[in-house]
This record gives C-alpha cells, sequence and structure tokens, in this order.
C-alpha cells in the first residue's frame, strides 16, 4: 500500500476500506480463531467484527513500473531469490524509514541479521515435517447416480499475536501455483478500529464505507517491535524468503 505521508518520525500508510480483491481485504469475526468472512462495506455498517486482512509484502519488482510509482524508494536497489531486480516496498520502506529516524538502531538489525543465518534447513516453515499439507485416502461417493472419490485436503494455519494488541500474523501454507513443492502465504490482520479517517470523515464505526474511500494506518514507534518481529518471520518462511530478507537488511543498514 502506498505511503501517504512521513511526518515526526511517524508513517501514514493509505488502506482503502473497502476492497474485496486483491492484497487488501475486510472481513468479519468474532474472535481470531474464526474463519473471516468478506464483507460489503457498501452495505453492512462498520462494526467491532471487523477487520483488515493484507497480505503484506517486502519488495517490489523494478519491471513493474506501475506498482514501483508507488514505493518511496524506488531508487533502493537488490537482486531476489528469483534473480530479479527489487527495490524496497511496503514493510521494508517501513523498517528503512524507523532505521533512519533511530528508532530502530542497527545493532537491532545486526541481532537479526544473525538469527537469520544461523537458520538450519529444517527450520524453515515450508520444510517443517509437522507443518505439511495433509491428503485423507479417497472414498468412494454416489451424488446422483455419479460415482466420486472424496478426499479431505488439510491445510496448516498458523497464527501469531503481537503483545496483547488485536494484531495478528496468519501463515497458510499452499500448494505452489507455478512450481512444485508449497509456499507459505502471510497475511497482517488488524481490527477496523485501528484506521484511522482521513479528513472531514467521520469515523468507521458504525456507518458503511464511501465509495473508493480510502482510510490510513499509522505506524509510529510504539510499532518497532512488530516492525522486527514480522521481518524475523518472514525471514523464516522459506530458504528464498530468508535470502530476500537479508539482501533487505543490508540495504537498510548501508542506507
Amino acid at each position: 500500500m502506498r505511503i501517504e505521508s512521513l511526518e515526526n518520525s511517524k508513517i501514514r500508510v493509505e488502506i482503502p476500506p473497502t476492497t474485496q480483491s486483491g492484497k487488501i481485504r475486510v472481513k468479519t469475526r468474532n474472535s481470531f480463531y474464526e474463519y473471516g468472512i468478506p464483507t460489503a462495506t457498501r452495505q453492512i455498517p462498520f462494526s467491532q467484527k471487523h477487520y483488515i486482512e493484507w497480505q503484506i509484502g517486502y519488495d517490489v519488482d523494478k519491471s513493474d513500473k506501475e506498482k514501483l510509482a508507488l514505493s518511496t524508494l524506488q531508487e533502493t536497489h537488490f537482486v531476489g531469490a528469483n534473480e530479479k531486480n527489487k527495490a524496497l516496498y511496503e514493510l521494508s520502506e517501513y523498517l528503512y524509514y524507523f532505521v533512519q529516524w533511530g528508532i530502530i538502531n542497527k545493532a537491532e538489525i545486526e541481532n537479526l541479521c544473525t538469527f537469520l543465518q544461523n537458520l538450519k534447513n529444517e527450520d524453515f516453515i515450508d520444510s517443517r515435517e509437522d507443518l505439511q499439507i495433509f491428503r485423507s485416502h479417497p472414498k468412494q461417493k454416489q451424488i446422483l447416480d455419479i460415482e466420486f472419490y472424496v478426499s479431505e485436503v488439510k491445510y496448516p494455519l498458523l497464527v501469531h499475536k503481537f503483545g496483547n494488541f488485536d494484531v495478528l500474523v496468519e501463515i497458510i501454507i499452499k500448494e505452489k501455483q507455478r512450481a512444485i513443492g508449497v509456499q507459505p502465504m502471510l497475511y497482517v490482520c488488524f481490527p477496523i478500529t485501528e484506521l484511522l479517517p482521513k479528513e472531514n470523515m467521520p469515523l468507521l464505526l458504525g456507518r458503511v464505507s464511501e465509495s473508493k474511500e480510502c482510510a490510513y494506518l499509522l505506524l509510529d514507534s510504539k510499532d518497532k517491535d512488530f516492525l522486527l518481529e514480522i521481518f524475523k518471520i518472514f525471514g523464516i518462511l522459506s530458504k528464498n524468503h530468508r535470502y530476500d530478507v537479508l539482501k533487505i537488511l543490508k540495504v537498510i543498514k548501508n542506507g
């Protein structure tokens, strides 16, 4: 998502509370262990049950000019595990500015690098034997005179809660779409109450969203541990994620 402003060591990230596709989705659930259901924000007023599900990223492919334009750090550069030229984006932008402002010091970045460099092959989430996709043995089932074979497929879901805040990271492990193997997909989830309205707009609770409305998420020194922890989690997803994260941390250290 695009950074709207950088003022007084605070980052305002523009978040659209109206979308149901792409990287941001608005969902409802009663508690964090329930499955979230997408909701019509133009028809159903926002409540305490509403939350944002954000498939947050940490880089942008420089060949994607439209997406690259959303980064405030387009001139940064590293080569990712997929051998593409990348710039810092979203999560890595936030960490970059927190280091520049002194909210996060370079020793903390070094500690994170050391932790990731010492990981063993079996430590990565996509390699763990206890986090494999489960497929049951197929059974015959007759439906309207048509014979089927029915199996159950269960995908591991990991949830990490940040401190006392109702902010979560959800990781679901699924098959890769364009290759053999599995890939962990990471989502940041936070209550709709974390979003602040734009100027001249009322709070979101108790009303429906306006057409193409955008609110914003405020990140400041209180979110320091959140940024470090989520980078740590990204780094343990897979070897490729660790490779990218270490490259990003190197850019940030040298920035």
